[in-house]
């Protein structure tokens, strides 16, 4: 299908209008308008039919001599419409008509590739590896526990407080937890 609707103005005649008698799309379009002349004005109109499913960005354009101008018809749903394009110059003197044809757009059911590794099963993981630490290495665990147990044995010594050594037991204990899970996996 087409992608332009040409519109001919002052061919053969100073206000004179050529336009094709029907026009079919199924998706947005713009009207070609090419002036052969003098400098003139286009008025563009959607009938009510059309206009249900296309909008036409201005419907009055000034078309400068021997030169084109593209103005974009847009459809703002999909839809099958018949209707027509009124075509106007010389502020009514010219009036031509375009059957315009707007048909559902293709679907194409083309079927969708799927890639050769999604098409394998994919291994089930194993029922004990579910917790949120299986996916952790042990060393940096291990580490973190290390610099925890330092910095709570050393607090409790220098600041020799009841609260900070129950506080550091609290770190010895947790840290002996984890690094007992560690292991045990």
């Amino acid at each position: 299908m087409p992608d332009s609707l040409p519109v001919h103005v002052n061919r053969e005649e100073l206000h004179g209008l050529e336009v094709p008698a029907t026009f079919e799309t199924s998706e947005s379009f713009d009207v070609r308008l090419v002036n052969h002349g003098e400098s003139t004005h286009v008025h563009l109109h959607l009938d009510d039919a059309l206009s249900s499913l296309a909008s036409i960005e201005a419907p009055n354009h000034h078309v400068e001599r021997d030169s084109e101008r593209r103005v974009r018809v847009t459809l703002t749903r999909d839809g099958a419409v018949r209707g027509k394009l009124k075509v106007v110059t010389a502020y009514g003197a010219t009036t031509r008509y375009v059957d315009v044809v707007v048909t559902e757009p293709d679907r194409s059911d083309d079927p969708v590739e799927v890639d050769e590794d999604l098409a394998k099963p994919q291994p089930k993981p194993d029922p004990g590896s579910d917790s949120v630490l299986a996916d952790v290495p042990d060393l940096p665990v291990l580490a973190v526990g290390g610099v925890a147990l330092l910095a709570a044995v050393t607090a409790a010594f220098f600041v020799q407080n009841v609260v900070v050594l129950l506080a550091a037991l609290v770190v010895v204990v947790g840290v002996l937890a984890t690094v007992y899970a560690v292991l045990a996996a």
